[in-house]
């Protein structure tokens, strides 16, 4: 057995044996459905990547069969090893395009000598650009006509909003390769409104799944801040911290409210992207990170113990950050948590359409400083009541909700099996030179 067959069967035998009951637990449930179970490929750019997790097991709870080829970085979840057949690709790390370049070559060629991981799977969904790039590949030069391709994107990278040569190049390429897929899910309407329709020109199928909290097994309790403790308000920033840009408002607030405010960071910290996290927070008493959390059954504690979260990424502003919708306004929404964003981006249209928190004109130290002292505490927990009395279905993925979305890609039909889409292969270029 070679290195990378070895990597295949690494799972041990315990949690193989595991696998194999899900597997045909989840296989039962969907013929008793009604439903034909897929045979699903992801190429997963992370598969350690707690998104990433999430996704495959979401599909594998729909009752389809599911293996993957992935690649795998070093910055989070570390000891993560999946419970279903995965071809490892090699590791890459974020940021560093040319290297991540060099990785598809090598994933590739691995790729192409264990290719008996594809055998029989006709529904392949990449996640990421680089990762439909694989596919597009791999499908051409193994000749696989049967197969039903969907790029999933998680962002619109800094890259495609350029405007000069680069960003026309990147978008170019984008085209090309979505041009050759049968469906394209996002997690925002704004990335369809802002960036793939009137920049992209694309007019294919489109699935919007939104980055909703998932349980898998059903809903979870869902408890009530308790009423105001006479201490200071807590302003909370949960989850994925990368935001350079977010932490320094953040400390600016905290070092202009002083006591009247505390600060708590909670989530995995991107190192890369906020290489000063600890100084920062060793420099504030009112700063405080607690690590960590299990998902999804910690985040009732999380957001229990916060007044109002701040829910607005600002690392990208104008372009990406203004158009996706995170993933803390599902989960503080569902555990009745007020959240706060920029009003003229898509987060904060949100917030205000559906009362799930507040907005600030502009996100400055000014603005939320302002909007935090003004901010009553009889206020602030009438918001969180009403989140509470919302269904929990507002910000929780159903089976039913991801099994409609995905229909298209699940119902049949005849592949693209690499044929350009005309309309997708021309583009509004709205971005500019």
């Amino acid at each position: 057995m070679n290195g990378a067959s070895a990597n295949l069967c690494r799972v041990p035998a315990h949690r193989l044996e595991a696998a194999v009951v899900l597997c045909a637990f989840c296989r039962r449930w969907g013929r008793q459905r009604g439903q034909s179970v897929a045979h699903v490929l992801f190429f997963a750019f992370d598969i350690a990547e707690a998104a990433q997790i999430r996704r495959i097991e979401s599909v594998r709870k729909l009752g389809h069969d599911v293996a993957s080829v992935s690649f795998r970085r070093t910055n989070m979840n570390r000891d993560f090893t999946p419970d279903w057949p995965d071809l490892p690709l090699g590791r890459t790390e974020n940021g560093k395009l040319m290297l991540r370049l060099k990785s598809l070559g090598v994933g590739l060629a691995r790729l192409l000598g264990q290719r008996r991981i594809a055998e029989g799977r006709t529904i392949w969904i990449a996640r990421n650009l680089d990762m439909l790039a694989l596919a597009v590949l791999f499908r051409r030069l193994t000749g696989r006509r049967d197969v039903r391709l969907t790029y999933e994107c998680l962002d619109i990278h800094g890259l495609m909003t350029r405007r000069d040569v680069v960003g026309r190049v990147a978008r170019w390429i984008e085209r090309r390769l979505m041009a050759r897929t049968d469906l394209l899910i996002v997690s925002s309407p704004g990335f369809i409104d802002r960036y793939f329709h009137p920049v992209q020109g694309y007019r294919g199928q489109v699935a919007i799944i939104e980055n909703k909290l998932w349980t898998g097994e059903g809903p979870l309790p869902r408890r009530a801040r308790p009423k105001d403790t006479g201490g200071p308000l807590v302003l909370g920033w949960v989850g994925s911290l990368r935001c350079p840009a977010s932490l320094a408002l953040l400390e600016a607030v905290a070092r202009d409210m002083g006591d009247d405010i505390r600060l708590v960071f909670r989530g995995s910290v991107h190192r890369h992207a906020l290489p000063g996290f600890d100084a920062v927070i060793a420099r504030h008493s009112n700063m405080h990170y607690g690590g960590t959390y299990e998902y999804p059954h910690g985040l009732a504690q999380v957001y229990v113990a916060c007044d109002l979260v701040w829910s607005q990424d600002l690392w990208q502003a104008g372009t990406n950050s203004d158009w996706l919708l995170p993933n803390r306004i599902y989960e503080a929404s569902y555990f009745g948590c007020p959240s706060v964003a920029v009003r003229h981006t898509v987060p904060g249209q949100r917030i205000e359409a559906s009362g799930l928190g507040f907005t600030i004109q502009e996100p400055t130290p000014a603005a939320l400083s302002a909007l935090l002292r003004r901010l009553s505490r009889a206020e602030n927990h009438a918001c969180a009541a009403g989140l509470l009395r919302q269904p929990d279905t507002d910000f929780r993925l159903t089976l039913g909700e991801l099994e409609t979305a995905l229909a298209p890609l699940f119902s049949g039909g005849r592949p693209r099996s690499g044929e350009l889409s005309p309309v997708a292969a021309n583009s509004g270029e709205s971005l500019g030179a």
